[in-house]
């Protein structure tokens, strides 16, 4: 399964600069306002349901308690039913007016939000059974369907609506060709355990999605506020370095979490909450190793890629953006794949919205005050800033209190004194040449890094790696 995420991240990366390419910075700029669109309508409609299926989806659940997958299937038709009557309705005006028009692009924003919505449920479903083969085909389908048709419609039709509309056609399709194995055994519905399940992923999800809408839509307004002030060519220099430093830090920690969060949930139906609560300060020390030295190194080889991979038109603000919405999407990455969990587990997610709203709060703060100080770069200052507030707040929250959950503090320092080495000692390697800079800096800091949690034992990473080839390669018998 993190296998396949990381594929599905790394094509999704290649994906996002060849289309940045063909459409160039100013079509780029509203695409990824489009985009960033679908994702908060995404996350407004589907999200409290893709979340509800990580957390009450299994095996188990598959094959004992059938209601909750009736549940969710019959929940996601009625809201793709209804997002998809809304599209149609704004392609017909889009149809009268031109693709370059308004209602174009607001059709393809809610298609694709139809189909990121289509794609993520699926996807969870075959995770949460831990069926690894079925999700990487599902995922290798629906790269290989998105790269196919994005691609060519951006090069023979160059507008963001119609690119946008490729790529809810390549997701849906891909759950399509799959549905075989996707579906579970016939079973009755129960309607009466159909409104329970309803309530009981309500009260669950919506907390969650009402925070996550609320993250999202900071880069949205914040997308657009640049729009307004420096021009849409501004906004794409701003959402391709966002979107390439976001996924540098999440791409690793959501493929963790894929794994992660579940064995918290696996340990909760075999061994109770205390056991859960365990396992999820245990997820916490081990993503923070993993994603730091992420930011670290992202930091370290930010000037090589740039001149490397990024194309010409962006280079320059794409650095210059990056450094400065590092610091925040790293605190984004915490929330989501340390934080958070704490209260899904514990089914108490009311803390995620208060902790989202103090953000927004900051960053709309933000807004107001750096942009006439410092120009288009006090809006990513502002960004920043309103997701540190936000961590800080849930942190409290989660590490406060007699319900505090116990984090190993002593591997999270080490963790933190590794990556200093490790920053320290690629720092002079930045002002080399950027093909020798990459060449050097990627091996140099995995080697620095990996030496010392294996020495230190850092969030016991060395004694996972050795009980897995003690698995692998038992001794023989005397």
């Amino acid at each position: 399964m993190i296998a396949a995420f990381v594929l599905n991240a790394g094509l999704n990366f290649i994906l996002g600069l060849v289309i940045a390419k063909l459409l160039g910075p100013a079509d780029f700029g509203r695409f990824a306002l489009a985009t960033a669109g679908a994702i908060v309508l995404n996350t407004l409609l589907f999200e409290w349901l893709r979340l509800s299926a990580t957390r009450f989806y299994s095996q188990r659940v598959r094959a004992g308690e059938p209601w909750i997958r009736h549940g969710l299937d019959r929940a996601y038709a009625v809201l793709g039913l209804a997002l998809l009557a809304a599209a149609m309705l704004c392609a017909g005006f889009g149809v009268e007016a031109g693709p370059e028009s308004r209602g174009a692009l607001l059709a393809g924003t809610a298609f694709a939000a139809l189909g990121i919505g289509v794609f993520d449920y699926h996807a969870a479903l075959a995770r949460a059974r831990f069926d690894g083969g079925l999700y990487l085909g599902l995922v290798g389908l629906k790269n290989a369907l998105a790269f196919t048709l994005m691609v060519a419609t951006a090069w023979y039709l160059p507008q963001p609506a119609c690119v946008l509309v490729a790529f809810a056609v390549g997701q849906c399709a891909s759950v399509f060709l799959l549905r075989g194995p996707l579906r579970d055994p016939a079973a009755p519905v129960h309607r009466v355990r159909l409104r329970e399940t309803w309530r009981l992923f309500m009260v669950y999800g919506l907390p969650l999605i009402a925070a996550n809408a609320i993250y999202q839509a900071m880069p949205f307004l914040n997308r657009a506020a640049l729009a307004a002030q420096a021009g849409f060519a501004e906004a794409g220099y701003f959402a391709l370095a966002a979107d390439v430093t976001l996924r540098s830090l999440s791409t690793l920690g959501t493929a963790l979490d894929l794994l992660l969060f579940q064995l918290a949930v696996r340990a909760e139906e075999l061994s109770g909450a205390a056991e859960a609560e365990r396992q999820v300060a245990r997820n916490a020390a081990t993503v923070v190793a993993l994603l730091l030295p992420c930011a670290v190194g992202f930091w370290a080889v930010l000037p090589a890629l740039q001149a490397l991979v990024v194309p010409e038109a962006y280079r320059g603000p794409f650095a210059a953006y990056a450094l400065l919405l590092l610091p925040g999407l790293f605190c984004l990455a915490m929330m989501n794949f340390a934080l958070n969990p704490v209260f899904q587990i514990r089914r108490r997610t009311m803390p995620v919205i208060a902790a989202s709203v103090l953000g927004l709060a900051v960053n709309g703060a933000g807004l107001l005050v750096l942009p006439p100080l410092m120009g288009p770069a006090g809006i990513a200052l502002a960004q920043t800033a309103g997701l540190a507030a936000a961590f800080l707040g849930l942190a409290l929250r989660a590490l406060a209190g007699p319900e505090r959950l116990r984090l190993p503090w002593r591997e999270i320092a080490a963790a933190a004194a590794a990556c200093l080495v490790m920053g320290l000692a690629l720092a002079p390697f930045r002002a080399l040449p950027p093909a020798t800079a990459l060449a050097l800096c990627v091996p140099l800091g995995a080697a620095i890094y990996g030496a010392l949690v294996w020495i230190f034992d850092i969030a016991g990473l060395r004694g996972a790696v050795e009980e897995r080839f003690r698995r692998r390669h038992p001794a023989p018998a005397a």
